[in-house]
């Protein structure tokens, strides 16, 4: 959602600002129960703002078969969130305004408000991300290191997971050049916590870091892998140093593809379990990297290109389902994800029927998005 109305399709960073009246019903929004970054845009979309999607949260739920509403998010609640990140030097950014990374704020799933601590300029520069498995080798933390001073040198910014192994070697080699942290808690919440220490040089030297999780937030399993779609999102590409089989490594160079970024790959021994995950990637058509020339020489040719704004919906959310919409559609779905491009067509129903009956299933917590546009039920 603009100031001033409007649908929330991407524009380019530092063309608007966002009223504290909107900061406070854009906060109150996200951190309502059920509402994701792509629910939050279509919620936006479907009523004109904020505000007004708030009332309707109940009346949806319900819609979608929930016993009861979930919660929302309230205007004190917000309000002391929003004090407590100035007091932390926390920035909440919309992708509409300065700060907010340009390549992120393009992904249908982009967080409507970015936690940034920090410069905010090196958000806004060319980044690659680099990451590996936290039981990486002294040879592998030793080659992050190296590529990630030669990418500086070359005027990138380093984007990782502040994790112990290859994502600590990264930022440590690009302190002077431009890091960015990417935080799977809150931003008063570091986890290892003893990196604490780390991420005051990366602020204290140019640096930033970002999280789109609340203050207090401790980072669980879960949280990783939604994470690394963020680790993915900054930057041109993603150089996956070491990975084993079923790594979370494996799940971050996954997003990125998905997400048109390039994927790079450091090969190592065939004998060195660390290394078969990205020997596969490779095989896969990762780009075998060896130097920061190899990843220099793939993404310069796209660098100069205009950023892809998100696509809107193909139609707005105007007509309201009946029962029997509802009630085909949900009987479609199930735990097997289904895309859905696919639902509309089995569903004989128009889009913005669909979506609607979607998004009250997902309010009332019974739908799940996947990536690549799948939904399932929960």
């Amino acid at each position: 959602m603009l100031p001033g109305g409007g649908r929330m399709d991407s524009k380019t960073p530092g063309t608007t600002h966002l009223s504290d009246a909107q900061r406070i019903d854009w906060l109150r929004l996200i951190r309502s129960d059920n509402v994701g970054p792509r629910t939050f845009r279509s919620l936006v979309n479907h009523f004109g703002s904020a505000k007004a999607a708030l009332e309707r949260l109940p009346d949806l739920a319900r819609r979608g078969g929930a016993d009861r509403p979930g919660r929302i998010y309230s205007e004190e609640d917000a309000r002391t969130e929003l004090t407590a990140c100035k007091k932390l030097g926390v920035s909440l950014v919309a992708p509409e305004e300065a700060g907010y990374p340009p390549r992120l704020a393009v992904l249908d799933d982009a967080p409507p408000l970015l936690g940034v601590r920090g410069a905010l300029d090196v958000l806004t520069r060319p980044v690659i991300a680099i990451v590996c498995s936290r039981n990486a080798s002294g040879a592998g933390i030793k080659f992050a290191g190296t590529l990630a001073r030669d990418l500086g040198e070359a005027g990138f910014v380093i984007a990782s997971g502040l994790a112990r192994g290859i994502d600590q070697a990264a930022h440590r080699a690009s302190f002077g050049s431009g890091t960015v942290a990417v935080l799977a808690g809150g931003h008063d919440r570091i986890y290892p916590p003893e990196h604490e220490e780390l991420l005051a040089t990366i602020i204290g030297n140019g640096g930033a870091a970002i999280s789109e999780m609340p203050l207090g937030h401790v980072p669980r399993a879960r949280d990783f892998p939604r994470r690394n779609r963020l680790i993915s999102g900054v930057a041109l590409g993603v150089v996956v140093v070491e990975a084993a089989h079923r790594s979370g490594s494996l799940i971050t160079a996954r997003i990125a593809a998905e997400q048109g970024r390039e994927v790079f790959a450091v090969p190592g021994s065939p004998l060195d379990p660390r290394a078969a995950g990205t020997n596969d990637l490779i095989k896969q058509g990762a780009t075998l990297t060896t130097q920061a020339s190899d990843v220099i020489d793939a993404v310069e040719p796209i660098m100069g290109r205009p950023i892809g704004l998100r696509e809107g919906d193909d139609e707005p959310f105007a007509a309201e389902p009946d029962a029997s919409d509802r009630a085909r559609i949900t009987g479609l779905l199930g735990p097997t994800p289904v895309l859905l491009d696919d639902l509309i067509r089995m569903a004989g129903a128009s889009p913005a029927v669909v979506r609607t009956v979607l998004l009250e299933l997902e309010l009332a917590g019974r739908l799940e998005r996947h990536g690549g546009g799948l939904v399932s039920l929960v």
